[in-house]
């Protein structure tokens, strides 16, 4: 399907560089790199967006993210992380918002301020493909 318009973080002027901004400063409060990829992957799929990887990822797990429930790699921490980012990727309004149970399982492993950056970073996922997938952007080759 052809794109319906350049992606619309270019073409807004100024737009770009405040979410970069934001990405970069959810990057340094301490959750794991790695985490936050799983996440990233996570959402997507759940937004119908589909990552291509060129190579070997250096995380061998990054393509058995959809399966994080029953695959025994994954810890706990990342477990309650993606728990998370399910809850708030799939709530449709306040009334089925992440339960006390995800957040306090997700609250075991993270401090408010990574605790924030996570739900920072689940909403920048889903912001990103959204804007992606109502515009046809192409799938992304993960970099």
């Amino acid at each position: 399907m052809a794109p319906r318009m350049d992606n619309p973080s270019l073409v807004v002027p100024g737009a770009l560089q405040p979410l970069l901004d934001l990405s970069e400063v959810i990057g340094k409060v301490g959750v794991p790199q790695s985490t936050l990829d799983f996440i990233r992957l996570r959402v997507a799929s759940l937004n119908g967006r589909v990552y291509t990887f060129p190579t070997e990822p250096a995380d061998k797990r990054l393509p058995q993210v959809d399966s994080w429930r029953t695959e025994p790699s994954f810890t706990d921490a990342e477990r309650a992380a993606l728990e998370l980012a399910e809850a708030v990727t799939l709530q449709t309004d306040a009334a089925n918002a992440p339960t006390d149970e995800v957040w306090a399982d997700a609250a075991k492993h993270y401090t408010d301020v990574q605790l924030g950056a996570l739900v920072m970073h689940i909403s920048l996922v889903n912001f990103w493909n959204r804007v992606n997938v109502a515009t046809h952007q192409d799938d992304a080759v993960w970099r």
